[in-house]
């Protein structure tokens, strides 16, 4: 048993710190600090033995796409603040300025392992079979080959560009990739400086035929110095460099903005034009060039980076090749539920039993499809509801609500404009739901309608049932797959009830009032948590067990911490598994000593928030209280946007929530890190350590209790069992 066991291991014991780091801001880890500790355990995924290894390259290449995103958003917003003058301070009492320093500082530390651990991977791949090539090593076969595909497959799309006073430096897009060249003409020798951007459109790295078993890739700026002398005739390379871009891609929307839509699509050409945030450059760099493309995209000292590796990481990810399976997890198929499947896939019919709920991504995501599918051909459904925040391109959930609608069903859909990175293809989807009949509507100008809710209204007999789904995830069957979230189904009818009265909210505007089983951000959400925080101290306080479990992605809202902090000092034991930004100090003595702290990172993206309160009792236990929800505990997701708390009553869903899901989570070791007071997270972790508990992989193995269906719950394996439950 190790430290990272929260389900078996006790509390340690807390650390001591300095009255400044317990009282007043720094009571609280620094957000942006605490995401890039999160990048850093990512990126640590990418060195572990225990990960196969173009798993480990996916790591990555994910750690870099994730810094990207941080930059064009997080850093462009206090970048952005510190330009306007804005005195705000961050809730640990950092000024912006000094939070850009402390990011500069360790998100360089961060680019610099990331190519140290690219040349480890690169040397691994290469003793498995998997070369990346220079210029140096193509043989005269490889040279006639990379023509013939220069010709064909990339010429077409190049543009290279002179810069002189006829051509001025050009836009170079947020992620723009660029070789920059000084020429000399043969005849005269005449300087020529040039930009020959990279297409994106195009892949990065070009495959050239090895023997069996062997995979060679040149990378595409390796192909384009190759045949310059066909991009710039009579001309010879006297320097060059490649550079990268990024740039501010936070939207801005003007608050009185007529049509939304329409204003969203003005948006999203203009995140292209952001201001650039920051440049990578390769090492040794012409020094004239360098000075002309920091001049020219207006980007600072503190704002370039120099590269000696490969830029752009992120585009490592085409290199986890599906055609080496040795090198990848092994093959996972996700279940279907053995209750459905005793219903012959009937969906309304395994919900009438009882309620359900499914793990994604061990249990399949088709069967939330599958709901609406058959809501849509079946003949006695009147209505359905959707919320859609982020969804696919070519979505069958879409697809199914406008077969409805098409039908003449009434369908109204929700579609969240504001899904950041995802604004292109809700818009697409709007538009498709609005052809087919569909009435969509678009929530909340100050609002994000994050909340996951679907609902189905039935015609049984003489009565109307509605059959609801509330998940903590999104209606995304690709990220479905890799995503840990639940969905939970019912037929409940003050559920569904509940979810009628948040769609009316969505589309009226009128408040709901009277919920049963659910709170809604941003009115009922948070004080509703801070009541049942305090609750439980009481409990603590009367002598009573006083217990929380709690498993979000983040958790930075100061006044949930406080009230945690508090609950800790009267008593409770406070389990969290946060898996991304954490603001609470946990383990410290006089603060949060009743309160630990760990983050699951591995094979699947944790995702899912789930809170449960002992409610006077031990957990897990049958009087417990248990929650699944949409939001994070963030200010963002608690105050200013549309999220769902549900509570679930039914015992079966709640043993495998806390028997099931929270026990194993709770009880990981194998890809759990713990974080300290002081900051830093550890992990205890050896390549003799393949035998440690992984959730992941407990969940792969077994099926879950609500989904268990007539074969029955009792062979169903759970790690925690309600101290009050009656053996069986």
């Amino acid at each position: 048993m190790t430290q990272a066991d929260f389900l078996k291991a006790p509390f340690v014991a807390p650390v001591e710190l300095s009255d400044a780091e317990t009282s007043g801001p720094r009571r609280f880890f620094n957000r942006e600090l605490s995401w890039l500790a999160f990048n850093w355990r990512v990126l640590e995924e990418a060195a572990n033995p225990l990960v196969p290894l173009l798993e480990r390259l996916r790591f990555l290449s994910i750690s870099a796409t994730n810094l990207d995103e941080f930059y064009t958003v997080r850093v462009a917003g206090l970048r952005a603040m510190v330009r306007n003058n804005t005195p705000t301070l961050s809730e640990d009492g950092r000024t912006p300025t000094e939070q850009l320093r402390l990011i500069n500082d360790d998100a360089r530390r961060l680019m610099k392992m990331q190519q140290i651990t690219y040349k480890k991977l690169k040397r691994e791949m290469e003793a498995a079979g998997i070369e990346i090539l220079t210029r140096s090593k193509l043989t005269s076969r490889d040279h006639k080959l990379l023509e013939d595909h220069f010709l064909h497959k990339v010429f077409p799309v190049l543009s290279p560009l002179a810069i002189d006073p006829a051509h001025p430096f050009p836009f170079i897009p947020n992620t723009g990739f660029c070789l920059a060249l000084q020429l000399e003409r043969a005849t005269d020798r005449r300087a020529l400086q040039a930009l020959l951007p990279i297409p994106q459109q195009v892949a990065r790295f070009v495959s050239l035929p090895g023997r069996e078993g062997e995979s060679r890739f040149l990378p595409l700026e390796e192909l384009l110095l190759l045949h310059l002398d066909m991009l710039f005739p009579g001309y010879v390379d006297r320097g060059h460099c490649a550079f990268r871009v990024l740039r501010d891609s936070d939207l801005e929307v003007e608050d009185e903005a007529e049509d939304l839509v329409r204003s969203f699509e003005t948006a999203l050409k203009r995140r292209r034009r952001g201001e650039v945030i920051r440049m990578k450059i390769s090492a040794g760099a012409p020094p004239e060039l360098k000075s002309l493309i920091m001049d020219e995209l207006h980007v600072i000292p503190d704002e370039v980076v120099e590269v000696r590796g490969l830029l752009g990481v992120a585009d490592l990810k085409e290199l986890v090749l599906s055609s080496r399976p040795d090198l990848l997890w092994p093959s996972f198929t996700p279940r279907v539920p053995e209750r459905v499947q005793d219903h012959e896939g009937d969906m309304f019919a395994a919900i009438r039993q009882k309620d359900m709920l499914l793990h994604h991504p061990y249990e399949t995501f088709d069967m939330v499809i599958r709901f609406l599918e058959q809501a849509a051909r079946d003949p006695n459904v009147l209505a359905i509801k959707q919320t859609l925040y982020r969804t696919s391109w070519d979505s069958p959930i879409v697809s199914a609500l406008c077969e409805a609608a098409e039908a003449g069903k009434s369908v109204t859909a929700l579609v969240e404009l504001k899904a950041r990175f995802d604004e292109a293809a809700n818009i697409r989807q709007s538009r498709r739901l609005e052809r087919a009949g569909a009435h969509v509507v678009y929530g909340f100008m100050h609002l994000k309608t994050h909340a996951k809710i679907s609902t189905v209204v039935r015609r049984e007999g003489e009565n109307l049932v509605t059959y609801t789904h509330y998940g903590t995830g999104n209606y995304h069957p690709i990220t479905a797959r890799i995503y840990t979230d639940l969905s939970f189904f019912t037929c409940d009818a003050a559920l569904g009830r509940d979810a009628t009265k948040v769609f009316n909210y969505l589309s009226g505007y009128v408040q709901p009032q009277g919920l049963e089983n659910i709170a809604i951000a941003p009115m009922t959400l948070k004080p509703r948590l801070l009541e049942m925080i305090r609750a439980e101290a009481d409990h603590a306080r009367a002598g009573r067990p006083a217990e929380i479990w709690i498993k979000l992605n983040s958790l930075i809202e100061p006044e949930v911490i406080d009230a945690l902090y508090a609950a800790s000092q009267a008593g409770v034991r406070i389990s969290l598994v946060v898996r991304g930004i954490c603001g609470l100090r946990p383990g410290v003595k006089g603060l949060s000593e009743n309160i630990r702290v760990k983050s699951v990172v591995g094979r699947f993206l944790e995702h899912s928030r789930i809170v449960c309160f002992g409610n006077g009792g031990s957990l897990p236990s049958k009087q417990a209280r248990v929650f699944l929800s949409s939001a994070d505990w963030m200010g963002r997701n608690l105050n200013r946007r549309v999220e769902t708390l549900v509570e679930t009553t039914n015992p079966t869903v709640k043993n495998q929530i806390m028997g099931q899901i929270m026990a194993a989570n709770l009880a990981d070791e194998a890809q759990s890190w713990v974080l300290h007071g002081d900051g830093h997270y550890s992990r205890q972790l050896t390549t003799a350590d393949d035998n440690l508990f992984s959730c992941h992989k407990f969940f792969m193995e077994n099926p879950s209790l609500s989904g268990r269906g007539t074969a029955g719950a009792k062979d169903v394996p759970r790690l925690a069992r309600p101290r009050d439950e009656t053996p069986a």
